[in-house]
């Protein structure tokens, strides 16, 4: 009975967003609401001196932007909520893209100035693939952004998803003065604080309460004919169109101010789906199976500078995982333990005994885990659709500094097995390409490299269209390509051989001339073959 009453408390979810949406900043507000911490961080303000808890690597915290997936967990009216940030920009896409494969539901912010962005797109087509839940929060309704009819039009219409507003703004701009509770019925007025939560000065239930005129003025009148509007234009929420991800539910607020979070919070809550099943090679694994199960979505080298660890990041997906208890690694054929297993606020971490499915723990990993990887209570299948893409910039590793190879090669591998990037490596002279799906990946690995593994190296760019896997049962027409091509063949760090394509006509002939051969644009081919006999 306990293990079903551990699944039920749970939820575990993903922010997702265009950058400088206001992702980071909601996140301090739901960990100031959970208790988890006291006094918010603002991402890019010059007056408040802490920075986000959420952004724990120095290169986050310097350019103000999220480019590394963290790990959240707290308690929200007994519930124990596992809140995954991701990064918003585009350039780590991937990284993102992988941590929706470990959550349940989403949060997608999205800014009432700019409306639905670029990568708002990307982020829910990913969701609707897998039709995971989608909760929208319209955030920065305290600037003089679009109009609340008009942006929940914009979300129907771009994002090709029906919605439905749970909560209204009152006003925006300088005249916002708070939102109403469509869901919960009613209006919750609070003092407005970047840094922590300041206490509720008035609660309304009844939208024909005097008090409301009185505190809102004209604002009232048109709070209640809005509210009119909405119930006579959208039907009630239906929950199992929600979980199923038909529906989207909307809500207004300002995440700086604290307005709207708590209203959006305790609905989540309500709404939000607990632990699903998640799809192996052998079919879907059920949350509630007494059996341990789980997944590795990320791995982040050097979490702690001082201790030079490296921690894998695992998606417990059924039964208990326990403390000093070996578990099954299905790809390599053995079994391990782990004394120091790891929750997360960030960037601390506290060791913890038991954790369930939803949870998500940290590993100390000596090099045994790659991305994708599975534990079992030993049964032997693997955990699917956890990709690794196809890269379409590329650059050579050069070292500036040969008395460092050592701590260059260890830093080129480290990082790439975590995810940022992808390692390809080109005979004669086992030359070391870099292959990323964004500009940006290329400065932090550089960065990385000098502050974490005292490696100084160059970038050169190599003009290659795709890195693309290639599987075949004709081997003997591999080994005629690979010949033919040697100069623009690679393998990965699973020996797997690679077609670095110059061109799409290229790419285009070689699957025209060599029709026994299959081009793969993810690595999702390796999967069916990661369990060993």
């Amino acid at each position: 009975m306990k293990l079903d009453e551990e699944i039920n408390k749970r939820k575990t979810f993903a922010i997702i967003s265009h950058p400088d949406a206001g992702k980071t900043t909601l996140t301090e507000k739901f960990l100031l609401f959970g208790g988890a911490i006291q006094t918010a961080g603002a991402v890019k303000s010059n007056k408040i001196k802490k920075t986000a808890a959420s952004d724990f690597m120095e290169i986050e915290r310097q350019r103000g932007i999220s480019v590394a997936t963290s790990v959240m967990s707290f308690e929200y009216r007994n519930y124990l909520i596992n809140l995954l940030d991701t990064p918003g920009h585009k350039d780590f896409a991937e990284d993102t893209y992988r941590t929706l494969t470990a959550v349940d539901s989403v949060i997608l912010v999205v800014d009432s100035v700019n409306g639905v962005e670029e990568q708002t797109k990307r982020l829910t087509e990913v969701c609707r693939m897998r039709d995971t839940p989608i909760i929208v929060f319209v955030n920065k309704m305290d600037l003089e952004g679009q109009d609340a009819f008009d942006l929940l039009d914009e979300l129907e219409t771009a994002l090709d998803i029906k919605v439905r507003p749970l909560s209204w703004p009152i006003n925006k701009g300088k005249r916002f003065k708070g939102v109403y509770d469509l869901h919960q019925k009613g209006l919750n007025l609070f003092e407005g604080s970047k840094t922590k939560l300041t206490k509720e000065i008035l609660s309304i239930n009844d939208l024909s309460d005097p008090q409301l005129d009185k505190l809102l003025g004209e604002d009232a009148e048109q709070l209640r004919e809005d509210v009119e509007l909405i119930e006579g234009v959208y039907e009630p929420l239906n929950k199992e169109d929600y979980l199923s991800g038909k529906i989207a539910p909307v809500f207004f607020g300002s995440a700086v101010n604290n307005f709207g979070v708590k209203e959006m919070l305790d609905t989540f809550i309500e709404l939000a789906p607990t632990p699903l099943p998640r799809p192996s090679n052998k079919g879907d694994v059920d949350p509630f199976s007494e059996k341990f199960s789980g997944f590795i979505f990320k791995i982040h080298a050097n979490l702690d500078p001082n201790h030079r660890d490296r921690i894998a990041f695992l998606r417990v997906c059924s039964g208990t995982f326990e403390r000093n208890k070996f578990f099954h690694h299905t790809r390599l054929g053995k079994s391990f333990r782990f004394n120091n297993p790891y929750s997360f606020l960030a960037r601390e971490k506290n060791v913890v005994e038991v954790a369930y499915p939803g949870d998500v723990i940290g590993l100390y990993d000596t090099g045994n885990f790659k991305i994708g990887d599975t534990l079992t209570e030993g049964l032997d299948f693997t955990f699917q659709g956890i990709p690794s893409f196809s890269p379409e910039i590329f650059r050579e590793v050069i070292n500036r500094d040969p008395l460092k190879s050592k701590q260059l090669d260890k830093g080129v591998r480290q990082l790439t097995d975590e995810g940022v990037a992808q390692l390809f490596i080109q005979q004669p002279g086992s030359r070391k390409i870099i292959g990323t799906v964004g500009e940006l990946q290329f400065e932090v690995i550089k960065y990385r490299l000098k502050e974490e593994y005292n490696a100084s190296c160059d970038l050169v760019h190599k003009n290659f269209y795709k890195a693309c896997w290639i599987t075949t049962t004709d081997q003997e027409q591999l080994k005629e390509f690979i010949r033919i091509k040697a100069s623009e063949i690679a393998f990965d760090k699973d020996d797997n051989p690679v077609f670095l394509a110059p061109s799409a006509w290229m790419l285009q002939m070689a699957q025209e001339n060599y029709p026994n051969l299959t081009f793969h644009f993810t690595s999702e081919f390796k999967t069916a073959s990661q369990v060993e006999p």
